[in-house]
Order: C-alpha cells, then structure tokens, then sequence
C-alpha cells in the first residue's frame, strides 16, 4: 500500500541499513523492533556515555502521550499535525486521540524510509475519523501544508493541535529552527496549539553533550538547547501552564515511571494561538 492509501507498490525504499538513524536509535531505546544492528551499536555506545538516555526517551514518548489526551479531552481538539513522527510504537498519537474523540483526524509527517515502509500500521483509524501519512521533510513547511492528503484531511480555518515531538534538536540552526515553526503555525487558526519537545543538556551537562557529540560523529547533527531557546522557539504563542519544563515535570499523571531529574535531558512546552 502507498502512504496516500493506493495499492499500487511505490519504488524501492533505501533504508540506508548501514547507516544510522535517529528514528531507528530512538526505536531500540523504547524497546521496538524496528532497527538494524548499526543502530543498536550507536545506541549501546550512547548508553555507555550516558545511562539514563533510556530513561530520557520513555519520558519523551511519555509526555506524547499526556499531551495528545489533554488536547483531546481537555481543549477538545479534533485535528492533529504531527511532524516528525517516528517508527510506529503503539499507542500511537491517533489511537489516543481516537480513544478521547473517534471523530478526531490526523496527518502524520515524516521523511524516513523505515517510517515509510511502515505507513499501513498508521492507517489504523477509527472509522469516524481519519489517519493519513504524508512523506515529507520538516524542513519544507510550505510543502507539508500545501499537501493535497493534508488538505483532504484538515481544515485549517478550524484549531489543529501541531506536534512536533522530540525533533526539533536535529535542525541545529535556531533561526531556521524558528522559522520552521512559525511557517507551521502561521496559517493554522486561532485557537490551535502547538505541543513541541526538544533536547537539553541543563540537567546533566557532562554526559547529555557527550551523547550530543556521539550523534554529530555518526552523521547524526543534534543540538541540545537551553530552557531559554526553548523558550524562544515558542514565539509569540501563549505557553500553557506549566511552562518549558522537562518532560516529566508537565502534568504528570503517574502513567510513566518515576524519574530524576538528572535523567531527563528533554523539555517542553504546549503553547495557544491566540
């Protein structure tokens, strides 16, 4: 099946199985399935670097999903963007939407091969709503948006929650990071949101640079930011309480287990258009 929900088998996918990557090393750290023995090297090198890398990508996946039920359920929300999604591991973001709200409609975006390959499992909708996959680069807004499944999909004069989840380190440039974000947001309405995580090394400094370096030495370019880049990256929207915060200091819900602060080099934020 191809990603618009055809038949017809698409071309060859390169999955690049020598190489690296983020998606893949960030599967093995969740315990998935989905990644080849050069991404379990780089992964147990990260670990020796710094043990709690672990810990730091299940409050990651943790802080998914707090966010997408709150949007659901609390700001009842019923349009999603996720930019950067990653190889499927359930619950996904439209099986938790879906469970709050079977209505809701979802367009998942993502540029790598792997995710590709396993675009069906994402197709899985609720029959009320809708899943779509779109296989596009983060780095080109204006195309995401412009998509033909993503318009079939959203109504953009009606609030989209974006999620754009554990991505934004690998644009390491914080002027093309911003722009990145206020080209998504720009033309959504008034009333959507955006829920967005990223890496820190403000917790543990030291070991979090040294896994920052390993990923930069193996093709992987990362940047770990500060709270008050963060921050910045949010612009003109209104952040909801309680803040940038690290992963599991926002709303937790004892759903994830129990972590140190100094385990957890990821922060967020959800943030209003107002």
């Amino acid at each position: 099946m191809r990603p618009d929900g055809g038949t017809q088998a698409g071309p060859p996918v390169d999955l690049r199985t020598d190489t690296p990557h983020s998606a893949r090393i960030y599967d093995y750290l969740l315990g998935g399935k989905d990644h080849f023995p050069v991404d379990r090297e780089a992964a147990e090198r990260m670990l020796l670097d710094w043990p709690s890398l672990r810990t730091s990508a299940v409050q990651s996946r943790a802080f998914m999903h707090r966010a997408a039920r709150y949007l659901a359920a609390e700001q009842g929300v019923r349009q999603f963007l996720d930019i950067g999604t990653g190889i499927p591991t359930e619950p996904n973001l439209h099986q938790i939407v879906q469970s709050v709200a079977p209505e809701s409609r979802v367009v998942y975006v993502d540029n790598d091969p792997m995710v590709l390959v396993h675009a069906r499992a994402l197709f899985a909708s609720a029959p009320e709503g809708r899943t779509v996959y779109v296989h596009a680069d983060m780095r080109d807004p204006a195309g995401i948006l412009k998509d033909r499944q993503l318009a079939g999909a959203l109504d953009l004069d009606r609030p989209v929650a974006l999620s754009v989840i554990a991505v934004m380190q690998f644009v390491t440039d914080d002027a093309e990071a911003r722009h990145i974000v206020e080209q998504l947001t720009e033309p959504l309405a008034p009333g959507s949101f955006l829920a967005m995580s990223m890496v820190t090394a403000d917790p543990d400094p030291e070991p979090i640079l040294r896994v920052v370096r390993e990923y930069n030495a193996r093709g992987i370019p990362v940047r770990a930011r500060d709270r008050a880049r963060v921050e910045q990256l949010f612009g003109g929207l209104q952040l909801l309480d309680p803040g940038v915060v690290p992963v599991h200091h926002w709303r937790p819900d004892g759903s994830a287990p129990d972590a140190a602060d100094a385990e957890v080099a990821m922060y967020c934020g959800i943030a209003r258009k107002r």
